[in-house]
């Protein structure tokens, strides 16, 4: 049974940084691509960075780019959203997510989420 745990969320202030985690258990995710979406409230989920399983390929949502890092440690079957310059908008429940295929260099189409942790940013 595959599972995503997420974990570091938390309530930060404005401009203040936190460095989520994402533990995959269930199989080897060491060859297809991870990442991360959010969902704040009232709105659709969205997309944030995603990672290949070579680290090759990330992308970025625009609200995400220059703030934000994905990595991925395939060792410990992990990946990482380093989040920096937090602000208010950033609000949300944020999901990891992953693909069942392999060796993809596209963005990611989620097949398998985690439950979300929760990030505040406050003004």
């Amino acid at each position: 049974q595959v599972q995503l745990v997420e974990s570091g969320g938390g309530s930060v202030q404005a401009g203040g940084s936190l460095r989520l985690s994402c533990a995959a258990s269930g199989r080897a995710f060491s060859r297809s691509t991870m990442g991360w979406f959010r969902q704040a409230l009232g709105k659709e989920r969205e997309f944030v960075a995603s990672i290949s399983w070579s680290s090759g390929n990330t992308y970025y949502a625009d609200s995400a780019k220059g703030r934000f890092t994905i990595s991925r440690d395939n060792n410990k079957n992990t990946v990482y959203l380093q989040m920096n310059n937090l602000k208010p908008e950033d609000t949300a429940v944020y999901y990891c997510a992953a693909e069942s295929g392999y060796y993809s260099s596209l963005p990611l189409v989620p097949d398998y989420w985690g439950q979300g942790t929760q990030v505040t940013v406050s003004s």
